[in-house]
């Protein structure tokens, strides 16, 4: 697939096939993202990825983690507010995924245990956590957003499915001990990935993207 074809058709998959990805494609996917530039090519990520019994035993333990009601508390805080565009835009986002699920905006259970479903990551069949150093701060996890965007385009070139889930950042504490890091390994997202199932009605929507002109200011 051409680079314009996978970023225009990319979109974040929250339903998969049960349907595993061949180890090679894996191994592809990774090899390309390993390609992303990095602050003085530090190459801050580390990723720590999941399959097969494996991810069954973490997406068990996760998701009863997280129904049980506690706040999560990532390592890099999440949005304090989503104010103008940005509210804007995140409400039309949730309004097109409850409408396609037929949720309705009192449905408090319902819009729960969609939110829920995360910690199940979407029943992919292979997640991706990405870690990066305390010491390299704010620009260590820019970095490895980098490392995110690039192996979602790579993933998608080669017909492969696939949602970031800061999600799964949530409960940081209980990432390192589940997976035996060191405290110095700091969460900064989930990639759950595989192979859509696309007739899904979760995914019969897709979000908009703003112009060019609303987001760049030109000066010559």
């Amino acid at each position: 697939m051409h680079i314009d074809e996978a970023i225009r058709s990319r979109y974040s998959a929250r339903r998969y096939m049960n349907k595993v990805v061949p180890h090679d494609t894996i191994l592809h996917i990774l090899e390309l993202a390993q390609q992303s530039p990095s602050w003085c090519n530090t190459q801050p990520w580390q990723v720590t990825l999941l399959s097969g019994n494996a991810l069954e035993r973490f997406r068990a333990a996760l998701f009863d983690h997280a129904r049980g009601g506690l706040q999560g508390v990532p390592d890099f805080p999440f949005p304090q507010a989503y104010l103008g565009a940005y509210r804007d835009r995140r409400k039309v986002c949730g309004v097109q995924l409850y409408e396609a699920l037929g949720i309705g905006k009192n449905d408090r259970k319902a819009s729960t245990d969609q939110a829920l479903e995360n910690f199940r990551m979407f029943g992919a069949p292979h997640v991706a956590i990405v870690t990066t150093d305390e010491a390299l701060g704010v620009y260590g996890a820019i970095d490895c957003g980098v490392y995110v965007a690039t192996f979602m385009y790579a993933a998608k070139s080669l017909g492969v499915d696939t949602i970031a889930q800061a999600a799964l950042a949530s409960y940081p504490d209980f990432m390192r001990r589940f997976f035996g890091l060191t405290p110095d390994r700091k969460i900064v997202c989930g990639i759950s990935f595989g192979y859509a199932d696309e007739e899904h009605p979760i995914h019969s929507y897709r979000t908009e993207r703003a112009a060019v002109g609303d987001a760049v200011t030109f000066l010559e």
